[in-house]
């Protein structure tokens, strides 16, 4: 932990840590400039003195990674300190002295939690609760709790945390959750994708390696009820940003509906598009919506454009598409057997008009963990973001959805 620490200090002693290991806080946060990667590096040491800083590239590629924040990466930056944060961080909920029952929404672009959220597995709901929001409880493992870091350096950092959690069918399902974090070298990013950054592009990519194990001693199965991996990604939105999610085309009784799309509601046409295999939301922060695709559809890719700022975020993560995906949705009438593989969000106000964010979020899930005791499950979830001129990203776009970056841009117009 000793060499950990110095590692980490090492890295950053330059920017906010001193060499004899205090952290340095800004007395002035009016002097830092919101939005950028230095202010939120600033801001967050003071809410977790054992933040872990992953950099490479001299510096220009940076995530933040959180303990005491259930292992999440906070942010990213692809420019340094100056550059801009990448990820949604929910500064009134941080500085915030009460405790939600509900739900603590610190924010952070890649998250670790556990699924089902509804259903007759779900851990959210208490066994013989009406499944609505006042009855709907985030487990505190991966809601406030601290996690345990087993290693880091400049690049790497691993987690775990052992955790008990209830389902609806009253059973308790003990485990041990490890998640690893490793920051990408550019040759990493263009052979994990296929691609060749463009000259003129900053990149940050990082990949999670999230492992769940049983440590019951008894088998999770459809009788006892069971849970998934489940990864949450939360970006800034914006009035012209675009999630694109490619889909396998083919026939609904082979691979089931093209995309769940009234999660809260049917989401209306011009928030909502599908065109050539590819379905376009609009992630504006304006009106909240959220869509899923099942393990058959989805091609393990997504992606985020938002032309204001000249980013683009592209999300990869395992599918398998002959396991079977737990339903989510808060209705133990349903099939818990029949559930989506990836979703998509766009947040807007609620009835009485707050709102958490705004934010926008890409998520995945891991199959349903069927594990006999000991046996574990494994579920990887990676980020890249690409920060350039349109003319500069559309060969990236191309490659990887087949589009172009003007039709993103243009398709609500």
């Amino acid at each position: 932990m000793e060499k950990m620490n110095y590692q980490v200090l090492l890295l950053m002693c330059t920017i906010l840590f001193s060499c004899n290991g205090k952290v340095k806080k800004q007395t002035n946060m009016n002097e830092l400039q919101k939005g950028t990667f230095r202010y939120d590096l600033n801001y967050l040491s003071g809410k977790d003195d054992k933040l872990t800083v992953l950099s490479g590239n001299e510096g220009r590629s940076q995530i933040i990674v959180s303990p005491k924040y259930q292992a999440k990466v906070f942010t990213a930056t692809a420019e340094g300190l100056s550059g801009k944060s990448l990820g949604f961080i929910n500064y009134r909920v941080l500085d915030s002295d009460v405790i939600d029952e509900h739900m603590n929404g610190y924010g952070g672009e890649n998250r670790f939690w556990l699924g089902p959220e509804g259903g007759t597995y779900s851990i959210f709901f208490e066994r013989g609760k009406t499944q609505v929001y006042d009855n709907w409880h985030t487990p505190k493992p991966i809601d406030i709790e601290t996690w345990e870091i087993t290693s880091a350096n400049s690049k790497k950092v691993t987690f775990k945390k052992e955790m008990e959690v209830i389902n609806y069918l009253g059973n308790l399902l003990a485990l041990r959750a490890e998640r690893t974090v490793s920051l990408l070298e550019e040759a990493e990013i263009q052979s994990a994708l296929g691609i060749e950054i463009p000259r003129g592009v900053n990149t940050v990519a990082y990949a999670t390696d999230n492992r769940i194990v049983n440590l019951d001693d008894f088998e999770w199965t459809a009788e006892t009820g069971t849970i998934c991996i489940w990864i949450l990604d939360m970006f800034h939105t914006s009035p012209e940003a675009c999630t694109v999610v490619p889909f396998y085309d083919g026939n609904a009784t082979d691979l089931g509906k093209i995309v769940t799309s009234d999660y809260f509601g049917e989401i209306p046409s011009d928030r909502l598009k599908i065109k050539d295999n590819v379905i376009y939301l609009k992630t504006d922060g304006k009106y909240r919506s959220k869509l899923g695709l099942n393990g058959k559809r989805t091609t393990a890719i997504a992606g985020n454009y938002d032309p204001v700022s000249g980013r683009l975020t592209v999300i990869t993560y395992d599918v398998d598409r002959e396991a079977v995906y737990l339903n989510q949705e808060w209705d133990p009438a349903k099939d818990p057997l029949k559930g989506d593989a990836m979703n998509a969000y766009n947040d807007g106000p609620l009835e009485d008009g707050s709102i958490m964010g705004p934010f926008l979020e890409i998520e995945s899930v891991s199959p349903a963990a069927f594990l006999k005791p000991t046996t574990s499950m494994s579920h990887k979830h990676t980020v890249y973001h690409f920060i350039g001129e349109e003319k500069d990203l559309n060969p990236i776009i191309g490659k990887l959805f087949g589009i172009s970056a003007s039709e993103i841009r243009t398709v609500f117009q």
